[in-house]
Formats: C-alpha cells, structure tokens, sequence
C-alpha cells in the first residue's frame, strides 16, 4: 500500500522511533534475563527498573507500585481477581455498563463463579453519574472497576468522584487508563484510584507490555503465578525489551507533558466539521459530553458500517467499526446498546482515532472518501 493514512489509533499506535531505538539493544545485546543474578543479567534489571521509574513518573505512583504485565487485558484482569481473590468474604463488584471487553467480558465470566456483578449504565451521551454507582456499593462489594475514558466513544468517565465515594465506604477502585493516556491528565493521586491499567502499544509504544498501578497498602491476590518476579505479585520472566520499550513510551509522554492534546483537538474538531457538512445526518456519539480529543465515533444512518470501513481500507485509510474487538459483526457494540442508541442507527458506527502523529492531510483524506464510500454502500442495499 503506497499510501497509508492512519486513522485507528484507539486500536493501537505507530511505535515511535525513539522507543524502538531504546528496546533494540535489548533484543540484539543486552539480552540477559533480568532476574538472573550474574552481572548480564543484573544489568538489564537496571534498565528495567529505569522503565519502572519512567512508567511511576508519569502517572504520579512510587515504582514500587508498578506491577508489568503483558498488556492492558492481563492489567485488568490481574487488578479484578486480585482484589477479589484478597478479600474473599466480599463476592460483589460494580463496574459501567461501557467497560471494554477486557473488564465486560470478565464479568461475565466472574458471575458464572458465583461472583455478583452490578452493571450501572449511562445516559444518551455515555455520561455516568456518580450516585448510581455509589447506590450500587454494598456491604460485600470488593472493587469498583470504572474505565477512565471510553475506548469507542472517547466519553471521559468521573472516576476522581467515583474513587472518593467509594473510598469513604472502604471501597478500592480500579481504572482502566488504557486509552486515556496520553491524550488527558493521569494522575493516580489526583484521582485518587488504587488501582490502574495501562498499555504500551496505545502510546506509541510495544505490544505485548502493559502496567499495572498497585496503591501500596492494596491487598492483592496474584492473578499469575510460577515465580517471584514483581515482588511476587506476576510470576514469570520480565519481558525486557518491551518494558524499556513502555519505559520510554511513558519518559517520551512526560516530556510533552500534553503539549500535543490541542493540536490533536483541533484535527478531531476539523474532522468532525467536515463530516457533518457532507453528511448532515451522522450522528457524532457522546458530542455533549466531555471527551478524549482524538476521538471520533460517528453512526450513518441508513447504511452498516463493516462495508464503509473495509472501503476505506481498500483506499488506504484506517478506521474501525466501533471498537477494534468488535470487527467483524454488525450488532451494535454494548456501548452504544448502553446509550440507547437505536440498532438502525448504531450498525452504522465508525470510529476515528487520531494521534500526536496524526495531520491535516490524514483528516482531509479520509474526508475526501468518505461521501463516496457512503454512497456505493447505500446504493449497494447492504
């Protein structure tokens, strides 16, 4: 493909140059296991707990306190079974109705082990109040699991709030910040959450590595065990190269320190503009409430989005069909179904997803192809 415009990066980010030239070494020289005791080995344990640091760093956390994982869903995963498997006589947890799959799913997967789930839900706009989840809490509730921004809508969730109410009933929260970071404020203090998920490849670093925030003091069951790695809370040989990798992700992200998010908002804002002149009747999911600025997630009535995007693709140009998971089926995701948004409507979602290498020419391009696309779908019956 000669030309490649790039408008996917909720699903994952163009690793940048820097942290590809940071985990090669790795890879090629310093390949030693950081577990090992002998001096290789000691010094690649080094540059990991420098990436360590970095990862603390920017989300305001001790490094004692990062846990590495494989990713985002084994953060999750690890954050909701530890907590339950910690606090046994509490079989109770509360998450949104618009969690990503990697919290939904294992819900549903907890209730058929006899583990109580509350799914609170959301208004028209995605936004969800904070008094129906702290209705929610009960006396055997052991985590609240809240997502910091929707990884589908861009919908930015109240967790500081959330976090504080649940807090005074000595309930821990958990946040999954995968697709928050980078683009808004990620403070674990500020917020105020003892618990929180994140993902190298989402901000332009590795697959394959993701974090997890411990709050020192939060009781935790390891979700994977088979040796003493991350004091003894993730069995298993570090993998090094990714986590320097994420290290430099997250050293990269400090160091903009947001200067990148206007820039970014205005693309989506241009973006926007221009798809509701040539389709005045898109509907732009979540417009009245508080969102991420690099995401756009647009229904077209009348018309199913996998043939819009496979489309777009054939022309270059990389959206998804609501979230990246969901490919490949026309039922509306559980977001939308949250929202209320009516099936006819809903089977229509495209999501566009920007990032700090993201341009103008990328927006104007997909703008360009759109109306045209829209139209031999709708003319195709499909």
């Amino acid at each position: 493909m000669s030309t490649l415009t790039y408008l996917d990066n909720n699903a994952t980010t163009r690793p940048d140059d820097r942290v590809v030239a940071a985990l090669v070494p790795l890879l090629t020289e310093q390949w030693g296991n950081p577990s090992s005791a002998h001096r290789f080995g000691v010094q690649v344990a080094a540059l990991v707990e420098q990436a360590r640091e970095h990862v603390a760093g920017l989300i305001g956390a001790r490094a004692t306190e990062i846990v590495f994982t494989s990713g985002g869903t084994e953060a999750d995963n690890t954050a909701v079974r530890g907590v339950l498997g910690a606090r046994p006589d509490r079989r109770h947890v509360v998450i949104s109705a618009v969690e990503h799959h990697a919290i939904f799913e294992l819900a549903e997967a907890l209730e058929h082990e006899g583990v109580a789930v509350t799914r609170v839900g959301v208004d028209a706009a995605g936004r969800l109040d904070v008094a129906a989840v702290t209705a929610a809490l009960r006396p055997d509730t052991a985590l609240v699991s809240v997502m910091l921004a929707n990884n589908e809508t861009g919908v930015i969730y109240p967790v500081r709030e959330i976090a504080a109410a649940a807090r005074a009933r000595g309930v821990p929260v958990h946040t999954d910040a995968v697709n928050a970071l980078g683009k808004m404020p990620v403070n674990v203090e500020d917020l105020g959450v003892a618990l929180l998920s994140l993902s190298g490849h989402k901000i332009h670093g590795p697959k394959g590595v993701g974090a997890l925030y411990v709050r020192r003091g939060t009781p935790l069951r390891p979700f994977q065990v088979g040796g003493s790695q991350e004091r003894q809370r993730r069995g298993g040989t570090l993998n090094a190269p990714g986590i320097v990798g994420l290290g430099e992700a997250c050293r990269i992200l400090s160091e903009l320190n947001g200067a990148h998010w206007p820039r970014m908002r205005a693309l989506r804002d241009r973006l926007e503009a221009g798809i509701r002149a040539s389709v005045p009747d898109a509907v732009i999911v979540g417009a009245e409430s508080e969102r991420l600025p690099n995401t756009t997630c647009v229904c077209f009535p009348g018309v199913i989005s996998e043939p819009v995007v496979l489309l777009l693709s054939e022309a270059g140009v990389c959206v998804s069909s609501g979230a990246a998971c969901s490919s490949g089926s026309i039922e509306p995701s559980h977001v939308l179904q949250a929202m209320r948004i009516p099936p006819h409507i809903a089977q229509g979602e495209v999501r566009f997803s920007l990032s700090r290498q993201s341009s103008e020419a990328d927006v104007d391009r997909a703008l360009e192809l759109l109306p045209g696309v829209l139209r031999k779908v709708a003319a195709s019956g499909v």
